[in-house]
This record gives structure tokens, sequence and C-alpha cells, in this order.
């Protein structure tokens, strides 16, 4: 019997669980309903486009939570070194706590990838950008700070994929601290005058 949803975002969320285990492609609308638990006609009454129309609205979620925890966050602090220290944090707590794995890079799998490649590349360049710029006001040149920003997002990402693989959050949750170690120790460099 299908569940009572009470809105669109109760439906995002439980799309969500779908997305993260089961990618776009192997999300079939009966697979969708089956594991929501959300009938075909509530689904088409939120989401009248289909599936691509559900996945842009887990990706419009995620990336309005990632604004609001990471980029706003790194945007605005004042010190350089506190907002990396946060960022990692609330992102290593983000993805252990949501099946380790991010949805905009799941989305850059399989024959799909160019329907969701704007907002793909859109939140990357964002992350890197917002990071990189953070990093030059705690005084990294601006060459530097890009290559951080690159090599940071991506060992989050890459380790995303090998915590999957081993089954093993410590796995994760190591390679978020040595970055953020690595990302400090840049800090520390250049605030002693390096």
């Amino acid at each position: 019997m299908p569940r009572t949803v009470l809105d669109r975002a109760d439906a995002v969320r439980a799309l969500a669980g779908v997305f993260r285990r089961r990618g776009f492609e192997s999300g079939s609308l009966s697979v969708i309903q089956q594991e929501t638990g959300i009938g075909r006609g509530s689904l088409y009454h939120f989401f009248p486009d289909g599936k691509a129309d559900m996945a842009r609205a887990v990706l419009a979620q995620v990336r309005a939570w990632f604004d609001e925890q990471v980029f706003a966050p790194l945007r605005t602090a004042d010190d350089a070194a506190q907002a990396v220290a946060a960022m990692s944090q609330v992102v290593e707590e983000y993805f252990v706590s949501r099946e380790r794995v991010c949805l905009f890079a799941a989305m850059t799998l399989g024959e799909e990838q160019e329907t969701f490649a704007r907002e793909v590349r859109a939140y990357f360049a964002d992350w890197v950008g917002v990071l990189a710029e953070t990093l030059r006001r705690g005084g990294i040149v601006e060459s530097e700070a890009a290559d951080l920003a690159v090599d940071a997002v991506a060992a989050i990402q890459g380790g995303l994929i090998m915590t999957r693989a081993l089954d093993d959050d410590a796995v994760f949750t190591g390679i978020v601290a040595r970055t953020d170690r690595r990302l400090q120790a840049a800090l520390t460099r250049k605030g002693m005058g390096s």
C-alpha cells in the first residue's frame, strides 16, 4: 500500500535515498515506487516530467544544503582556518550519514550523465571556487589556492568511493582529516610569512 506523502519535500527525501542506493539508471519507476512507498500518481503529481524531474529535485535539495552549510560559511568567514575546519567536519558528517554517496558524482555515471551535466559542473565548480577563495583570503596565492581546492574536493570525492568499496567509514574520516591538515598547514605557512 502506498504511503501517505505530506508534501514534495517528503518525496524528495525519499527519492534521495533511492538514488543513493541505486543510482539514477538502476532506479526504475517501479523500484522507486517500491522503495519509497510512494504511488505512481503521487510521483507524477510532484514530478510531472518523470524520473529526470525527480533527480533534478533531489540534486536541487542537496545543492541547497551545500549552499547553506558549506558554501555560504566559506564565503562569509573571516577566519579561513576555522572555515576550512568547519567545512571538513560538516562534509564528513554529511556524507557518512548519507550512505557515503555524493549524488552529484553519482549522476556523472552512466548514459544519462549529460542530462545533469550543468548541475554537476556548477556544484563542483562552486565548491572548488569558494574553497579557493577562502584559501586566498587566508593568504595563499591564487594558483596554489586553486590547486589546493581542486585536490581537497577530489580527495573527498575519491574518499567516498574507497570508503564504499572497503565498507569502512574510518577510511573517509581519515581522508577528510588528512585533507584538512594539508589545508591548515598551507594556511599556517602563509600566516607565518612563508
